[in-house]
C-alpha cells in the first residue's frame, strides 16, 4: 500500500472526474499534484497546481517528476477522440514510466460495443463506431505497456458519471440543472430499460483504491455503483428530492439519427444510442470482491449533486 509521503500526480485536474480525485486525495492527507492543460483547475489549497500538455512527451514527463502514483483522468472534445486521445495516452505513458509510478487509468465502457446482459470485465472489444474503437486501442495499448514491463498500469472503467462537478454527462447539467429550473430534462433512448450511473465520488475514490493496491496492476476493473435503476427510476428520485414536477424530454433513437443529419454533437451521440435503448447494466463483483463494496446510495449522491448545483448557481 502506497506511503501517504508519496507524491500523486493526477493529470487532467480540471476535469470533473480528475478534480474528484484530487479532492479526495487531499482529504485523505496524501500530496497531490493537479495537472491540467490550463493551469485553471480548482483544487483545495494543499494541491499544487502545475500546467502541462501531457500530449508532450517532455512536458508530460516533467508533470509526473517524483510521482509514487500517475492518475490519467484526461479527455479531450467528444467529436475529436481518434485524433488526440491516443497521443494523449502516449505522453500519459511516458511521464509515468520516467518517474517509475503506477498509473492508474481512468476509462468508460465504450470498447465492448452492444452487449447482451451485465458487462465483465472479460468482454471482448466489439465496438463498432470510432470512439469505442479508440478507446479499445487505448486499453490495449495499456496492458501492452503493463505486460512488457514498460510502465505499471491498472484500469478502472465507470459507467456514465453524475455528481458534484459533473456538467457534461447523460446525467449533467441537462438533468440536474435543468430539474432545479423547472425544465424539461432531455434524455436519451428508452427511459424503462435499466441503465448503470456511477457517482463520481464513488469513482475517484475506487481510482485511489487501484493506486494503492499493487494487487490491481495488469488488471481491469468496473469501479463500484449503487443499484443499477431504469432511467425513469433515477429520474424520479432526482425530481423527489428537488422537489419538483417531473418534466421529461426523451429523443427516441430515429430522432436522434436525423438530427444528426445536420447537427454534429448529435451525429457523435448517435453513435452511443445503443446505451440507452438497451439494457446497460455494469457488474461490478470483481471489484466489490477484492476491495470491498462501499457505496453511495443513489438518493444520498443525488442530494449531494443537487445541493453542489444550488450552490454553484
Amino acid at each position: 500500500m502506497a506511503n501517504k509521503s508519496e507524491l500523486h500526480v493526477v493529470l487532467g485536474a480540471s476535469g470533473n472526474l480528475g478534480s474528484a480525485v484530487v479532492r479526495e486525495l487531499v482529504k485523505q492527507g496524501k500530496p497531490v499534484r493537479g495537472v491540467s492543460r490550463s493551469g485553471k483547475a480548482e483544487l483545495p489549497e494543499s494541491a499544487e497546481v502545475m500546467t502541462a500538455d501531457a500530449s508532450n512527451p517532455e512536458s508530460a514527463r516533467r508533470a509526473c517528476k517524483g510521482a509514487s502514483v500517475v492518475y490519467n483522468c484526461t479527455n479531450a472534445p467528444y467529436d475529436r477522440w481518434p485524433e488526440l486521445l491516443p497521443p494523449i495516452l502516449e505522453g500519459v505513458i511516458e511521464g509515468a514510466s520516467a518517474s517509475g509510478a503506477k498509473l492508474v487509468h481512468a476509462d468508460n465502457l465504450y470498447m465492448y460495443g452492444p452487449v447482451e446482459g451485465p458487462m465483465t470485465e472479460d468482454l471482448p472489444y466489439r465496438a463498432t463506431g470510432k470512439k469505442g474503437k479508440t478507446r479499445a486501442r487505448m486499453a490495449e495499448r495499456l496492458m501492452e505497456a503493463h505486460k512488457k514491463g514498460e510502465v505499471r498500469v491498472t484500469i478502472g472503467r465507470a459507467s456514465d458519471l453524475y455528481g458534484p462537478g459533473v456538467l457534461l454527462s447523460a446525467a449533467g447539467s441537462q438533468v440536474f440543472g435543468a430539474t432545479l429550473e423547472g425544465k424539461k430534462v432531455q434524455v436519451l433512448g428508452n427511459l424503462d430499460v435499466p441503465h448503470t450511473y456511477t457517482f463520481v465520488l464513488d469513482c475517484a475514490k475506487a481510482l485511489i483504491i487501484l493506486g494503492d493496491r499493487d494487487e490491481a496492476l495488469g488488471e481491469i476493473w468496473h469501479v463500484p455503483n449503487a443499484e443499477t435503476l431504469t432511467t425513469r427510476q433515477f429520474l424520479q428520485m432526482i425530481f423527489e428530492e428537488a422537489g419538483k414536477a417531473p418534466k421529461i424530454q426523451a429523443a427516441p433513437g430515429f430522432l436522434v439519427k436525423v438530427m444528426g443529419l445536420f447537427n454534429p454533437m448529435m451525429r457523435e451521440l448517435g453513435e452511443m444510442l445503443y446505451e440507452f435503448e438497451n439494457p446497460f447494466i455494469v457488474d461490478d463483483g470483481k471489484y466489490k470482491n477484492a476491495f470491498g463494496g462501499e457505496v453511495t446510495p443513489h438518493r444520498d449522491a443525488i442530494r449531494m449533486t443537487l445541493d453542489w448545483y444550488l450552490r454553484k448557481k
